[in-house]
């Protein structure tokens, strides 16, 4: 049964096929009948965007609510060295997201990609090869860690004090990895075949249930950060399971065994239009484990010594993934409209969708560059009670490291449209620009000559610059999209 609406448009759809095929044009005709189909097609952008970006948001708040949940009852239950100790950790945690993002997106963007141009059998193949990616690379993160977990540790800037802590912590959650990896990868593509509430839910059960766990692990069974880390794990597994289940009930494909089987040709693909948000991630866990041991090696120096600024910006880096997470979330809620869009040849609506998700994380930015600004003591007050000195510094590193937040949407959401697009080198070297190609030097000259001061300073110069390069590229591909736009349309109306 349908609409009158609904019967009408796919009668009109259903000729122009007909039509198109004795032309001799039936990959054409193909994707006009796709494109009726499927609602990222036809939909209003704005409603569309609201729909996907939405749930995305919501899980991926809950999903740095993780690391954020730890950080408050390790603060209150274990103290300073305790949430010292997770920020050691946290370069790992970091992996684990650029990892799933490889294989989610990547896989995501192919299969949207496939869709839009109507080859279902292909846009199978790559979400089942993404969803074998996905735990195979998990594994092996789990293994390599257990290896190596303690000169990992020290590497990532652990003191005397927070190495045991660090240990402990890390040696548990690493058992999460695999779990983790596949919760959020997987739900990449439950959002691609057209479910982004569910793919909100499984991150949000997840979290509740470590949430729970983390209140009885330590304040009724005083397991201190063991508590904290084991909450952790369960809690990734029941979003993995929920994930799972989904999966075998793929709305759009129908994803047999068959297409888990890996494919290089399929894995090559995936990380190639992956390697953008991955390198974002990674290029994040360097820059942590560099600012990790900048803090370490010149707080020792200062009056503040080495576990305040360690413990400082551990709380600040996970309270700033809160932003990114709304602004990742809207980015990752426009890349199945984008991706399928582009590969249909609907370019307007890529270039209505992207410019309304960058309008949607300004509002977001701005708002989280105030809160910053306004409330850092009340933010950091959150995460246990300290030192006088503890405060002091705290404020005031939440004040310079995070000044341009309210320009930091410009250069994930861009980074993203690469990607969803397929143009994975323009997406790598967006990802490349704030982290690796701006910040991580001025991290390391900026300290030689101003101390502490010099690390604080580097992250809004760094922000500065990128948004600049980003708002230039954007604007650079708005306008070819538009070109398209106008030789789609000229051709048309030539057929006609």
């Amino acid at each position: 049964m349908c609409s009158t609406g609904n019967c009408k448009e796919n009668v009109i759809a259903t000729g122009r096929f007909v039509k198109e095929y004795w032309k001799g044009r039936g990959a054409m005709a193909a994707q006009m009948i796709n494109k009726a189909e499927n609602p990222l097609g036809v939909k209003p952008v704005g409603t569309l965007l609201a729909e996907f970006a939405i749930p995305s948001i919501i899980a991926m708040l809950v999903s740095a609510l993780y690391n954020i949940v730890d950080q408050f009852f390790i603060g209150h239950y274990v103290g300073m060295l305790g949430n010292a100790a997770t920020n050691v950790a946290f370069p790992l945690t970091i992996s684990c997201t650029a990892i799933s993002l490889m294989c989610g997106i990547g896989g995501a963007a192919n299969f949207n990609l496939n869709m839009g141009r109507g080859d279902r059998e292909k846009a199978a193949k790559y979400a089942g090869n993404a969803i074998s990616m996905c735990f195979a690379i998990g594994m092996a993160l789990c293994i390599i860690t257990k290896i190596f977990l303690r000169p990992m540790m020290e590497a990532f800037g652990a003191t005397d004090q927070t190495l045991a802590y660090s240990l402990t912590y890390t040696g548990i959650t690493s058992f999460g990895f695999p779990f983790l990896i596949f919760t959020t990868g997987g739900s990449n593509l439950v959002r691609a075949d057209g479910s982004p509430r569910f793919s909100m839910l499984c991150t949000l059960i997840g979290a509740i249930v470590n949430t729970v766990l983390d209140a009885v692990f330590m304040k009724v069974f005083y397991l201190g950060i063991e508590g904290a880390a084991w909450a952790t794990v369960i809690g990734q597994v029941v979003s993995a399971v929920l994930v799972a289940l989904y999966l075998t009930r793929f709305k759009t494909v129908q994803l047999g065994r068959e297409y888990l089987k890996p494919a290089a040709a399929c894995w090559g693909n995936i990380a190639k239009l992956g390697m953008s948000p991955c390198i974002n991630q990674l290029a994040m866990m360097a820059v942590q484990i560099v600012l990790n041991n900048v803090l370490t090696f010149y707080g020792s120096t200062s009056k503040y010594g080495s576990d305040i600024p360690l413990a400082c910006a551990g709380i600040i880096s996970k309270v700033g993934m809160i932003f990114f997470s709304i602004v990742i979330g809207i980015s990752q809620g426009m890349q199945p409209i984008v991706s399928f869009n582009y590969g249909a040849k609907q370019y307007q609506r890529v270039r209505e969708v992207v410019w309304k998700s960058i309008a949607c994380a300004t509002v977001i930015s701005i708002i989280a560059f105030l809160c910053f600004q306004i409330f850092p003591r009340q933010i950091i007050g959150l995460f246990g009670q300290e030192s006088e000195e503890y405060f002091i510094f705290a404020e005031r590193y939440f004040k310079i490291y995070l000044f341009f937040t309210f320009a930091n949407q410009f250069q994930p959401i861009v980074a993203n449209m690469y990607t969803s697009i397929g143009k994975a080198a323009a997406g790598a070297l967006m990802s490349l620009t704030r982290q690796i190609l701006f910040l991580m030097p001025l991290l390391i000259i900026l300290p030689k000559f101003f101390g502490l001061d010099g690390a604080m300073y580097a992250a809004p110069v760094a922000d500065f610059v990128a948004f600049l390069v980003a708002g230039a590229m954007l604007l650079k591909e708005s306008h070819q999209l538009k070109v398209l736009q106008a030789g789609i349309e000229a051709e048309e109306h030539g057929a006609a």
